[in-house]
């Protein structure tokens, strides 16, 4: 990627260590690492790897043991409680593998809780339609497909206009053909929103319509590979 680009994260010997009695893990063990504004990056690697540890560093739900982690000028690592909170509702939109929609609200109630709370939120009715769910918005999650209540949880966590948009295994329990359906969706919010968004997946085809695709093993990134000629989410082989 063109490093003159505007720097969105920057971690610096980032690392986190759990404790289990007298055992020490490093979940992360030093990683180094810039992201940018409106790129779309693909996190892989085994199960244990730092992959999620990483993302939820990045989110504010986690901190650092040692080292850093900049979003923009904030420093993460240096905010309480609250900082964090503020940060998550300000400029992060979260997309996990399960769904979390409250299933006596329709879809369209289940987004427009996050504009209620929202600084600059688009309406309930044109996040559902980025991702192509208007004809869908009266209905309760119970009457969604799995691919549908993916996509109204994505229309919920772009409806606040958010800077970044951090995906856990966001197709990890669909099947290929409402995989991709979803993996436009992400793309349609990266490429119209410029939405700096990281995706962890076990699918290596992903990696293909990511700017950039970040290697994990054992808490360090191995590597990191640029994908100069990206594929539409329809050529990603499951």
């Amino acid at each position: 990627m063109d490093d003159s680009r505007t720097q969105i994260f920057t971690t610096q010997n980032l690392t986190k260590i759990y404790e289990s009695g007298e055992v020490e893990v490093r979940a992360l063990d030093g990683v180094d690492m810039t992201l940018y504004r409106g790129e779309m990056s693909v996190l892989l690697g085994p199960s244990g790897s730092g992959k999620s540890t990483f993302l939820n560093i990045l989110g504010g739900l986690d901190q650092p043991s040692l080292g850093s982690v900049t979003f923009k000028d904030l420093d993460l690592g240096k905010c309480n409680e609250r900082q964090l909170t503020r940060y998550r509702r300000d400029h992060v939109g979260f997309v996990f593998q399960f769904y979390n929609l409250i299933p006596s609200l329709s879809a369209l109630e289940n987004v427009a809780l996050v504009t209620e709370v929202s600084k600059n939120p688009m309406r309930a009715e044109d996040a559902l339609a980025m991702v192509d769910l208007t004809d869908r918005a009266s209905h309760f999650p119970a009457q969604l497909s799995g691919g549908e209540q993916q996509r109204v949880a994505i229309a919920r966590a772009i409806a606040k206009r958010p800077e970044v948009l951090l995906c856990d295994e966001p197709t990890g329990a669909l099947d290929s053909k409402t995989g991709i359906v979803v993996l436009n969706a992400l793309q349609r919010v990266n490429e119209e929103l410029g939405t700096t968004t990281v995706i962890i997946t076990h699918n290596a085809g992903i990696q293909k319509i990511a700017h950039r695709v970040l290697f994990f093993k054992d808490g360090k990134i191995e590597r990191e590979d640029v994908n100069e000629n990206r594929i539409r989410p329809e050529e990603v082989i499951w």
